[in-house]
């Protein structure tokens, strides 16, 4: 009996028949890759797998090279086009797969309109949202997560604004606080529950982080016979009926004000007696707390 050939003999017969050369074209290696699945019994996710767990890996080993003092927790190097995200204690940073470019800072993902950053740092610690950039710290130099710290938060003059951009909405008796926020973001829309929750008096200054759409949507709340209302229905994702112009200057003013102090993404809490900033979202207690605190001296 003449012995059947063995199989990657086969493969490789089957591509010179299919290609006229030695190499595998990419159709047929696609279905040599599946029929050696199936006759091995190794699936193709397990490849990719591999593959994913080889590149985490060799970053991992990279960056101790690179930042021998800075704790690594966690590398992931799946959907963030290319980028690699660092988990080292409470904080985040991203680098390329070659671990030689470091991005400290937020990933949004333009197509969900969710604040990537901000989902995975809450996951990690719920009480420490940090919304910007992690920077040094002279204990631990080269360490580029140590987080921001809320323990003495910038200020800002809110007196400069006008009241044209500006939506009130809550109880009159409760904390004052101003937001500034934009409608289409998930976490701000998480806060406007966490205010309602601690009966806040809210002073709500729309900005335009995602761009044309969010300035559409917040033209029309603040044109709305009842803002308010209006605002209320934005975050619930109900459509709102097409209002009256109005002057929206204000929204412009708003924009200005956020841009000016550094204000890149949303949302960001400003507590009016002082103008302490909180960037990103908090839940009630650590908002209670924060709008209850005694204002720092100006």
């Amino acid at each position: 009996m003449t012995p059947k050939p063995h199989f990657a003999e086969r493969l490789r017969t089957r591509a010179r028949t299919l290609g006229r050369s030695s190499w595998i074209k990419p159709a047929a290696a696609t279905l040599a890759v599946l029929a050696l699945s199936g006759a091995t019994g190794w699936g193709v996710a397990s490849f990719a797998q591999e593959t994913s767990a080889a590149t985490t890996e060799a970053v991992k080993e990279a960056l101790k090279l690179r930042l021998p003092k800075t704790a690594i927790d966690a590398i992931v190097c799946k959907g963030l086009g290319g980028l690699c995200e660092v988990a080292s204690k409470q904080t985040l940073f991203y680098v390329d797969r070659s671990a030689r470019y470091l991005v400290i800072g937020r990933v949004y993902d333009m197509e969900t309109r969710q604040d990537l950053t901000a989902a995975r740092l809450l996951e990690l610690n719920p009480d420490l949202l940090a919304a910007g950039a992690a920077r040094r710290s002279e204990a631990d130099s080269d360490n580029p997560s140590a987080p921001t710290r809320d323990a003495t938060p910038t200020t800002v003059d809110l007196s400069k604004l006008s009241d044209k951009g500006a939506i009130h909405w809550g109880s009159e008796d409760g904390p004052r606080v101003t937001v500034f926020s934009d409608f289409h973001c998930g976490y701000c829309k998480k806060l406007e529950a966490e205010l309602k929750a601690i009966g806040a008096r809210v002073e709500e200054r729309p900005i335009s982080i995602f761009g044309a759409e969010s300035r559409k949507l917040a033209e029309q709340v603040l044109c709305a016979k009842r803002p308010e209302v209006s605002l209320h229905m934005a975050y619930a994702g109900v459509a709102l009926a097409t209002s009256q112009p109005c002057d929206a200057s204000g929204l412009d003013e708003n924009e200005a004000f956020a841009r000016a102090h550094g204000f890149g993404g949303t949302p960001v809490i400003v507590r009016p007696s002082d103008g302490a900033v909180l960037e990103g979202y908090r839940p009630a207690e650590a908002l209670r707390a924060f709008l209850t605190a005694t204002p720092q001296p100006r």
